[in-house]
């Protein structure tokens, strides 16, 4: 594409960069009034590229802002704001130096057009950063590592100014990334592509053999280069079990049992965010029926969300740090609690530790049944809740990654910790005492 952005200035488009033969079937359904797009390429198949040079073109052609979200600001910085090609070109070289405006804002990786759009590139792992924000071109990198609640917040600014999005991602398992893209090829709205190394050519038989050598696992060559949606989140701790969950048909439908008390277990983190799970138990299963989560929040907030769902409650129960938490009030979460009608049962300290509460949860897996629409988020929590990667070492460290996934997943630690002590011991409160409890505690809401 040529344009004139300058009087007597005429720059091709894209700059720097010549499409492969299979990356242009992307470009081209944008161009033919796709408005969404979703391309599952192998690893080093070119998509940042491909993606980055169309958002260029796109803010170069009409004023606007444009998006480029990563599943964390760190990765946004290293992999496009800073990232640089094999022959040394930079990503940012991409923008012809005529269509820059001022100096880039480097701080908030943010560049200025001529026509007055803006590029920025944007981590999911804040959120809250885009609420507000009225974007007309986004591109999701990485989508399968990034929190779905980015999307879900954006989905409608771009229904309603007629944007457009492109999501990018190489398989990891069988998660919300891959409920998008399934959905993509049957929708006739949507432009949906799967790329392996057989389709593209552009990673030999023998580079893959020489990660073979290197000690790269079977299982990840599938996923990296062949696109397979059967691997888990690498370092993930409990991808395999939610797969056999979805194999055995233990997420889908779990109604409410009205004559069985709900239980709920709490995760508060830092910045007053916090997960509830609700669950009742039925024979040995476990029923998830429910999930919630929400940050920026009073108690009285959650307070409110709990007493008007249709639940008779057993019991709720907390990490040892609620008793000094504060909910931004002065007083601990518990203290809070009990004022508005919720009386926590302080889960154990010694019990609490992560490696403990994992294997504690992989333990009670096989009991574990999800409400497929109740606990999606849940869900996703789980299959995305994985190890940190040692970039330098090249290893995975024991502690798990703390982002987006963080929070369910603490949640559901706690509550096979509750179960463990409370329900496999038989050490919960009696009925009465849940009773006495409830027309003590409980609040009326009308």
């Amino acid at each position: 594409m040529t344009i004139n952005p300058m009087k007597n200035v005429r720059i091709e488009l894209p700059y720097l960069f010549s499409h492969r033969d299979y990356q242009l079937d992307l470009p081209r359904a944008m161009n033919s009034g796709i408005k969404r797009a979703c391309v599952v390429w192998h690893r080093r198949a070119g998509k940042e590229k491909t993606c980055w040079n169309y958002q260029i073109k796109e803010a170069a052609k009409k004023t606007g802002i444009y998006y480029y979200l990563f599943p964390t600001f760190n990765q946004g910085r290293k992999i496009l704001w800073d990232g640089i090609d094999k022959e040394g070109t930079r990503f940012t070289d991409h923008i012809p130096p005529a269509l820059i405006a001022g100096t880039p804002n480097s701080s908030e990786m943010k560049i200025r057009l001529q026509n007055g759009s803006i590029l920025q590139v944007i981590g999911t792992d804040n959120v809250d950063s885009i609420v507000g924000t009225n974007p007309i071109g986004c591109v999701f990198s990485e989508y399968s590592l990034q929190n779905p609640k980015a999307w879900q917040l954006l989905r409608p600014i771009l229904a309603e100014n007629g944007g457009w999005a492109i999501f990018n991602f190489t398989p990891r398992g069988a998660n919300h990334a891959k409920e998008l893209y399934d959905m993509a090829c049957h929708n006739k709205d949507w432009f949906a592509q799967c790329l392996t190394v057989d389709d593209t050519g552009a990673v030999s038989k023998e580079a893959i053999d020489a990660e073979r050598k290197a000690g790269m696992s079977e299982d990840m060559i599938q996923q990296e280069f062949y696109c397979s949606f059967t691997l888990g989140v690498e370092g993930s701790y409990y991808a395999k079990y939610m797969q056999d969950a979805r194999d055995e048909e233990r997420i889908g439908k779990v109604p409410f049992a009205k004559q069985s008390k709900v239980y709920t277990v709490w995760d508060i983190g830092i910045g007053d965010s916090c997960a509830i799970i609700f669950y009742q138990i039925v024979g040995n299963e476990i029923h998830v029926i429910d999930y919630y989560e929400n940050n920026g929040e009073g108690l009285p907030h959650y307070t409110d969300v709990l007493f008007r769902k249709p639940y008779r409650y057993a019991d709720h129960f907390a990490p040892h740090d609620i008793e000094n938490r504060s909910f931004s009030s002065g007083l601990s979460a518990a203290e809070v609690g009990r004022g508005l009608g919720i009386r926590f049962t302080v889960l154990p300290t010694l019990q609490l530790r992560v490696e403990e509460g994992i294997e504690a949860l992989r333990g009670i897996f096989p009991r574990l049944f999800f409400d497929a629409e109740n606990t999606k988020q849940l869900v996703k929590c789980l299959e995305n809740y994985r190890k940190e990667f040692d970039e330098k070492h090249q290893v995975y460290k024991t502690r798990p990654v703390h982002d987006w996934s963080s929070h369910g997943s603490d949640a559901a630690r706690y509550l096979a910790i509750a179960i463990k002590r409370y329900v496999d011991g038989g050490q919960g409160p009696s009925d009465d005492e849940v009773e006495r409890m409830k027309d003590k505690y409980q609040p009326v809401f009308k």
